[in-house]
């Protein structure tokens, strides 16, 4: 395979994996899987990111265990790799945080390893050479076990030889079915194959060579006879399975070994009590001790193991390793650890905290304590709380897990914790807090809530505010919106916006009570200008929201917690010390992300819990704020028209005032799109335009989780420059689709956006795309502009929520605030039944034509933001 010249990206999907490239044209597009299995064979690529490293652990290890595998010559394309619990739990602590890792579980790990094994059998099959130079051929790194195996057991009947002792080997039964026999029998299942006696017996050599006790069973001829063994020559054939394992043999040896359970380390327990403060500087008990396979040794048991020789010592029921060097030294570092530790840095050791696979690492093993594991687990799994009741004057029903998200909020406020609430984008994120927000607000309603938010999401905000807690004083803190506060009003949320945090003096010199960041991914730099401004507040209690809080970057994981938990992470340069040895010890990302899950909590829509409880397609109005160039057009323009109006009465050309009406809605549509449609520039400055940014906060979001999006428009001529903005958001282009679009082309389009391959996005018009298409690997779809018509708007978006349909489909429209397309879904909402028969599919806008002008005027004039 030739080697990119570049960083290869990957993606998780639902059911396997992809390259993460659009422009990628290798053979990972075309045999995912074949691909993964041949690049198996060769050292780790250095071009892999973080998703393809633990993709070719997991072929690495599927190769390793084939290889071992008993009666693999025998059986070949019927071999079954086993996968065991150990191994699956072994690859999921080393997921790295990576886009569509959350679909990564024990049914997708089978599902590819059952892929690999698919691969192997259809290869070997068609191979007339033996396994053995079948994977010689492949990798010099592997080697077929042959068909001796060794047994180590332990023998419960005899204390002064605890172990026993076997060779036997594999061999095929009429049935077809591989069983072991004793070695003995060999002699006389191949007296007449004398090069088979000569295999099994250099195999055996080879083994004398590594262990110097098999050697002596060799030269006595005691290797074909069971045989009892001392624990300390037990401890020798242990010592000594690996190289034993490398000439060929497989040695079946007991679980505690091969887990390294024997070990005595250090561990030590923190929290065991109940402290008297609450947060990350509480102070928590602190207490080191020595323990095996989990149990703490009490200390005549470790003088006992001193004053054992080096080798296998029996205590507890078990089996220990005495190592006297590694002893004294644990004996000595468990003095350090005793007495009291804030919370913060108990959580910090659990990061750093040593483990079983990594003897190298010389930090203790760190157990939570009683109060602080009832502390954490509860967090980690939240539950519906009695005692946060929600209050009447909020207006909406919260569904179960929203309802866990609200007593969550509650309850990381209570013991002074940061928290970032990371649902998936359309769990609704906006009401939980609202929710948490209302209820604080009924207790201490003097509190100061400081609310960022992008700037296309203040119109968002400000609805569902009024929508589920109307009651609550909220104030708008921007420079386009004019201020509603008074020296004697109080208000409890303040709305600002991220660019307004280093302009407003309210939002400096206030001390605020919790300061809330919705789209945290804003911060996600730890050097810009804005995520340092944002840090500089005061505040006693701090949210987050995001929808995407990890991806490939760590570094956005550590500015968030840094705004939240200061401390939590460690210093940047540490942080950044401790991703580094990631590579090399991936299990680090199972310790990151227990210690994160208490403070984030996050539920996805894959998640079967969650999704059962949301309807198929979940359609959602995004309420968009003007720009101050778009405010200035609009208004111009609705002056100029009730202008106009004036000398065209209806009753004397209803023709002619209609399409004056009808022309006027397009362009006002244009203005509200963006100045450049209307004016016929072709710049498209993001900042001229609200949908604009409104789009790249749900299309940053989309990419994140290397999903899809339909976004259609009326408009022919914002199709490119559509386009060329999503094209900047996602690293690629996608297609893009009108009246123009041959049909031939229009096929191919469909073609390839339904193939594995990821094509971000598709701009459609909607009376070319809005019938006729099947588009189900989008799950998102967003309507730029209104064709105030429901049933149009209905068949577009069942471009993708159609048969065929594995996901959600998550329905954005997008409406400009104050605007007539504000008031018009206002009114079509309000009269849903009366939209549909009256504004139906052949009357179009037409029924906007028949207002008298007070009535349209009233329609079109751009209200107060």
């Amino acid at each position: 395979m030739k080697t990119p010249q570049f960083i290869l990206k990957f993606r998780f999907t639902p059911t396997l994996f992809a390259v993460d490239d659009a422009k990628y044209t290798g053979k990972f597009l075309d045999s995912p899987v074949q691909s993964l299995y041949d690049i198996g064979f060769e050292n780790e690529p250095s071009y892999f990111d973080e998703a393809e490293k633990f993709l070719y652990k997991t072929a690495d290890t599927f190769l390793t265990l084939l290889s071992k595998t008993e009666g693999i010559e025998l059986l070949r394309d019927k071999v079954l790799v086993a996968l065991d619990d150990d191994t699956v739990k072994d690859l999921l602590n080393s997921l790295p945080f990576a886009p569509g890792s959350e679909y990564v579980n024990f049914d997708w790990i089978k599902n590819l390893w059952q892929k690999l094994n698919e691969c192997y059998s259809k290869e070997i099959k068609n191979y007339s050479g033996t396994v053995a130079i079948y994977l010689a051929e492949k990798s010099q790194h592997l080697k077929v076990a042959e068909k001796i195996f060794f047994h180590l057991v332990e023998n419960h009947n005899d204390d002064n030889f605890p172990f026993s002792f076997l060779a036997t080997y594999s061999t095929k039964t009429d049935d077809g079915s591989i069983k072991h026999v004793p070695l003995k029998y060999a002699l006389t299942e191949y007296k007449s194959n004398r090069d088979k006696i000569l295999e099994l017996l250099s195999c055996l050599n080879q083994a004398g060579d590594v262990c110097p006790l098999i050697n002596e069973f060799i030269e006595k001829g005691e290797m074909f006879h069971p045989l009892r063994l001392k624990s300390s020559e037990a401890y020798e054939i242990l010592k000594s399975v690996f190289k034993i394992e490398e000439t060929g043999i497989v040695c079946r040896i007991p679980d505690w070994w091969k887990k390294k359970k024997q070990n005595v380390s250090l561990s030590v327990k923190i929290g065991e009590n109940k402290s008297s403060l609450l947060g990350l500087n509480s102070i928590l008990s602190m207490d080191g001790y020595l323990e095996a396979d989990g149990q703490e040794l009490t200390a005549a048991e470790i003088k006992k193991l001193l004053t054992q020789t080096d080798g296998l010592a029996f205590i507890k029921g078990k089996w220990i390793e005495v190592n006297h060097e590694k002893l004294n030294k644990l004996l000595l570092e468990m003095e350090k650890y005793h007495g009291d530790i804030a919370m913060i840095d108990a959580l910090r050791m659990n990061l750093k905290s040593s483990s079983d696979e990594n003897e190298n690492n010389k930090e203790p093993v760190v157990t939570n304590g009683a109060w602080l594991s009832e502390i954490l687990n509860s967090l980690r799994s939240p539950v519906e709380k009695s005692e946060n009741v929600l209050p009447q004057s909020f207006k909406a029903t919260l569904r179960p897990y929203q309802t866990k998200g609200f007593s969550w909020l509650n309850k990381m406020e209570q013991y002074g914790f940061g928290s970032c609430l990371a649902d998936d984008m359309g769990l609704g994120k906006t009401v939980q807090v609202l929710a948490y927000l209302e209820s604080v607000r009924a207790v201490s309603p003097e509190e100061k809530i400081l609310l960022v938010v992008p700037a296309s999401l203040l119109g968002n905000w400000q609805n569902e505010c009024k929508k589920f807690t109307p009651l609550m004083p909220v104030e708008i803190l921007h420079s386009s919106i004019k201020s509603t506060s008074t020296k004697n009003k109080k208000h409890f949320l303040y709305i600002t916006t991220y660019s307004m945090v280093s302009k407003n003096e309210t939002v400096i010199n206030t001390d605020w009570n919790t300061i809330i960041l919705d789209e945290a991914q804003a911060i996600k730099n730890p050097l810009a200008k804005q995520t340092k401004n944002i840090k500089l507040l005061n505040c006693k209690n701090r949210i987050a929201l995001t929808g995407t809080p990890i991806e490939n970057d760590l570094s956005n994981l550590w500015s968030i917690f840094d705004f939240l938990d200061k401390g939590l992470l460690g210093s940047s340069n540490e942080f950044k010390k401790y991703c580094k040895t990631l590579q090399d010890n991936p299990q680090g990302y199972s310790k990151l992300k227990a210690m994160i899950s208490p403070f984030m909590l996050r539920r996805l829509k894959t998640d079967k819990t969650i999704i059962s409880d949301l309807p198929e397609k979940l359609e959602m109005v995004d309420y968009v704020t003007l720009s101050k160039k778009q405010r200035v057009l609009y208004k111009k323009y609705v002056d100029e028209l009730s202008k106009q109006l004036e000398k065209t009465k209806l009753e004397d050309d209803p023709m002619k005032r209609r399409g004056l009406v009808l022309a006027s809605l397009s362009k006002l549509k244009q203005i509200c799109n963006h100045p450049d449609e209307y004016t016929g520039e072709e710049l498209y400055a993001e900042s001229d335009s609200g949908k604009f940014e409104m789009l790249r906060s749900l299309c940053e979001t989309i990419y994140e989780k290397r999903e899809r999006v339909l976004v259609f428009t009326q408009f022919k001529e914002i199709t490119t420059a559509l386009s060329k903005f999503l094209s900047g958001i996602f690293g690629a282009e996608g297609f893009v689709l009108h009246g123009g679009t041959s049909i031939a082309k229009r096929n191919k389009m469909v073609e390839e956006f339904q193939s594995d391959k990821y094509i971000p996005y598709m701009v459609i018009s909607v009376k070319a795309g809005g019938t006729g298409l099947n588009l189900t690997n989008a799950n998102h779809v967003i309507h730029f502009d209104r064709w105030w018509n429901p049933a149009v708007e209905n068949q577009a978006t069942d471009r993708a929520f159609r048969i065929g349909q594995t996901k959600n489909v998550m329905v954005h429209k997008l409406v400009c605030r104050g605007t007539i397309e504000a008031k018009i879904d206002e009114l079509i909402e309000s009269k849903k039944t009366l939209a549909q028969n009256v504004i139906g599919a052949e009357s179009g806008e037409s029924w906007i034509t028949e207002m008298n002008n007070d009535q349209l005027m009233k329609l079109l004039t751009l209200e107060e933001q």
